[in-house]
């Protein structure tokens, strides 16, 4: 017998698919609605909206899906990151993608006291810092400015998908990502 999941698990799986599906300002109610919980329930758990859109950006595990990605591509550095890539390209190509939720989710909490702009920026970091370390692994001299390379073309293909999906801009990254890792940067 399985048991339904609390509230709070409730709230979270109903606020991640639809502020992912709909954006971040989607109505309270429709997260209500379909996390079949009583307003009282976000309040207790979440202290309300702003802190449920936190925990929803603090939880998505995305970054996580970048590291496995690269954990089942090996251990060479370059595959691991070119793998990210081709992730991307089956990510973005499927029916439901909608874009990458940090980035919307800072585009449109214009408020720049919001809660979640913390968060978002603080995974952007975590992503950043995934990068870093396989460009150091790899001998790339100067990692972090490769790694805001990389993530310049992640972020591109996560918004370029949503407006072109038909161009398949993870293949046009996976190309410049290889360029970028064959080159040395000059002082």
């Amino acid at each position: 017998m399985t048991t339904r999941p609390g509230p709070r698990e409730r709230l979270l799986a109903a606020a991640r698919d639809l502020t992912y599906a709909q954006g971040v300002h989607v109505g309270v109610d429709t997260i209500l609605r379909e996390a079949d919980v009583a307003r009282r329930s976000l309040y207790q758990h979440f202290g309300g909206k702003d802190g449920l859109i936190v925990e929803v950006l603090r939880t998505a595990a995305t970054e996580a899906r970048y590291r496995q990605v690269m954990d089942d591509a090996g251990d060479n550095p370059r595959r691991r990151i070119l793998a990210v890539f081709d992730e991307l390209e089956r990510i973005t190509t499927q029916p439901s993608f909608r874009g990458c939720r940090y980035t919307s989710a800072e585009l449109a909490l214009t408020d720049p006291t919001h809660p979640a702009h913390p968060e978002i920026r603080a995974y952007k970091e975590r992503v950043h810092q995934l990068l870093a370390t396989e460009l150091t692994r790899h001998g790339y001299p100067e990692p972090r400015l490769g790694a805001d390379q990389l993530l310049v073309l992640i972020d591109g293909v996560l918004a370029h998908a949503v407006t072109r999906p038909d161009a398949h801009p993870a293949l046009a990254a996976r190309a410049t990502a290889e360029l970028l890792l064959d080159h040395t940067p000059q002082p």
